[in-house]
């Protein structure tokens, strides 16, 4: 029995449908003049070929030669620093084997670049951040741009690096794509007391060495960070827009379910690139994208995606903006709780049932599209399963009936809340975002003066010095993408969040970012226009009164229209730090990167 799809649901879908009708209809005009049948090696110059070939193992040569099997390009985001895609290091030789096996080849066509927000956060490279992303794209494309694939295989798994893929792989889109995860690592130092010794270490109760000891007791191993951040909330994208194989977003690296897993990864990408039209961007519909934005809202996940989302839709010609992202929380239940939104992390998650329980509960609500396509065929349904060993074969069975811990995850009949953890602001100092997943209820309306600063480590400084004892709303500017390339301002949650519990009404106002890991303290982010492109928020001082109601969607200065015409923003003069660690080369993103809400964006013209 069909069931009917939630009206708000089917609402938004329609109306991004009809805004990207010309986009889309140019998009995929250029992946039909792209598509060819056949090995897209089939006919190449014979130096060419040999170019291509060249370091290849005799047999797979001749393979190559004869142009009748397919040849899958490997892009790859492995390195030994960043935990999460530390694993990748031996898939390559994992995946060619596994393509041998089939009688095919594979190659990797590319590396790109990934950093890590963690290791970054309040450093000069954190400017360089969110741009990564652009540049990963585009060494994405730079891969596969030799023309020698039939299908692509995409390793990535943190912050910028999976929505880089995305958007290069979409460049490519006449081409099938999966995307292979590598997991999180095993549980470690538990996120609550994480926070508690953050917070203590904030207050100055406790010393250097015992954060550190906190820190890598919670960061550990091989894998992806557990808490449910923006690495994380990519991983649960990816599955429920039907580009992971089903069920493998959250299987610890080094198991043999793992591995299983990324060997049939290789074997769907094989099977797809013998299927017309089975490119990633005809799979990546609205429908898909809509899909993507209701999982994220059910989950609680990252207010980076309200960045990154609208860029990867936008690199298939669909057209989506904040509108729609508040106007599907107004509709889908929060059925997940996951730190920062709750003490579960990432594997408690899984265990409890994971993405494939909240697909079937979203499905049976109506409120996922199932008539989609995915790697595994038509049919979202293909995702409500979950992968295990089979007398050591793998294989699917269907996703449990009832969660196995209702505190982290719920069905739909039991939510945490029915609506999801984002809003909308507006008002007039312009449009923000904000998560109030984590936010209690008594902390989301915030009247109060504004204390404001250009950079989060002049805040740190106030709070040292004893000047924040008091109700304020932090306004933190000139840190949109094109003033300084928009870092996280992840340092200001444990002060913000101790003096908050010390009964203070505190809140935060940027036009940068906040960590996927946003948590209890209400803030107010990607604000755009940013102060540098002539935003309110420039014209802002100390002391002004300002609202921040998560409950009503308002977000304003109570200062006098006309005062505020009168006033003359500061001149902003960034300063050396600004282009410290290779910030430099970045200049020009930043001279052309477009708004918070088209996605903070070098790569499309708004």
């Amino acid at each position: 029995m069909s069931i009917a799809m939630h009206p708000v649901v089917a609402e938004v879908t329609q109306r991004i449908v009809q805004r990207s009708e010309l986009s889309r209809r140019h998009y995929l005009a250029m992946l039909d003049a792209a598509h060819k049948p056949g090995p897209y090696r089939g006919g190449m110059g014979c130096a060419n070929a040999a170019h291509a070939y060249a370091a290849m193992p005799s047999n797979d040569k001749l393979v190559l030669r004869q142009e009748r099997q397919p040849n899958i390009g490997i892009i790859t985001a492995y390195n030994d620093m960043l935990s999460a895609h530390q694993p990748y290091e031996h898939y390559p030789s994992l995946l060619r084997d596994a393509a041998r096996a089939k009688g095919a080849t594979a190659q990797v066509a590319g590396g790109v670049p990934a950093m890590c927000d963690g290791i970054t956060q309040g450093e000069d490279g954190m400017g360089l951040s969110l741009f990564s992303r652009d540049v990963i794209a585009m060494a994405t494309a730079v891969g596969l741009s030799h023309n020698v694939f039939d299908a692509a295989l995409f390793l990535g798994v943190c912050d910028k690096i999976v929505p880089g893929l995305f958007i290069g792989a979409l460049q490519f889109g006449h081409l099938p794509a999966v995307f292979v995860p590598a997991g999180p690592m095993t549980s470690g130092l538990s996120n609550d007391e994480k926070s508690q010794v953050r917070q203590q270490y904030a207050q100055g109760l406790v010393s250097r060495e015992t954060l550190l000891e906190a820190e890598q007791a919670a960061y550990h191993s091989a894998g992806t960070c557990t808490f449910y951040g923006t690495a994380n909330s990519n991983q649960m994208l990816m599955e429920i827009m039907g580009l992971h194989l089903p069920g493998s977003s959250f299987v610890n690296p080094g198991t043999p379910l793992r591995e299983a897993l990324s060997i049939a990864a290789m074997e769907r990408a094989l099977a797809l690139s013998t299927q017309a039209h089975s490119g990633m961007g005809y799979q990546i519909t609205a429908e898909v994208l809509v899909n993507g934005i209701v999982g994220l809202l059910a989950t609680g996940g990252s207010t980076n995606h309200t960045l990154h989302l609208i860029a990867m839709a936008r690199a298939a010609g669909h057209l989506v903006n904040w509108d729609d992202f508040a106007d599907l929380s107004s509709c889908v239940p929060l059925l997940a709780r996951v730190y920062p939104n709750g003490s579960a992390d990432v594997n408690h998650f899984h265990a409890a049932g994971g993405v494939s329980f909240l697909i079937a509960e979203l499905l049976a609500a109506g409120l996922l599209h199932e008539d989609v396509n995915t790697i595994m065929g038509q049919g979202l349904h293909r995702y409500a399963v979950e992968p295990w060993l089979n007398n050591g074969k793998l294989a699917w069975r269907a996703s449990p009936s009832v969660s196995g811990d209702l505190a982290v995850l719920r069905p739909v009949s039991q939510a945490f809340s029915p609506h999801g953890g984002l809003r909308l602001l507006q008002g007039n100092l312009g449009r923000a975002v904000v998560k109030i997943s984590a936010v209690k209820a008594d902390h989301q309306i915030v009247r109060a003066p504004a204390v404001v600063v250009h950079d989060q480590s002049e805040l740190i400084a106030l709070h040292k010095n004893g000047m924040l004892e008091k109700d304020f709303i932090a306004v933190v500017r000139f840190q949109g993408p094109q003033a300084n390339g928009m870092p996280e301002l992840h340092k200001l949650t444990p002060l913000l969040g101790v003096l908050q519990d010390k009964g203070w009404k505190v809140a935060l106002v940027t036009d940068g970012r906040m960590s996927g890991a946003s948590g209890k303290v209400p803030a107010a982010i990607h604000l755009s226009p940013e102060a540098l492109a002539g935003g309110e928020i420039g014209k802002v001082q100390d002391g002004d009164m300002l609202v921040l109601d998560c409950t009503t969607g308002v977000l304003r200065t109570e200062v006098d229209a006309a005062e505020m015409a009168a006033r003359k923003p500061p001149i902003h003069a960034p300063g050396a730090r600004q282009f410290a660690s290779g910030q430099g080369l970045f200049s020009l993103m930043r001279d052309n990167a477009s708004t918070a809400e088209t996605g903070a964006c070098t790569l499309f013209k708004e």
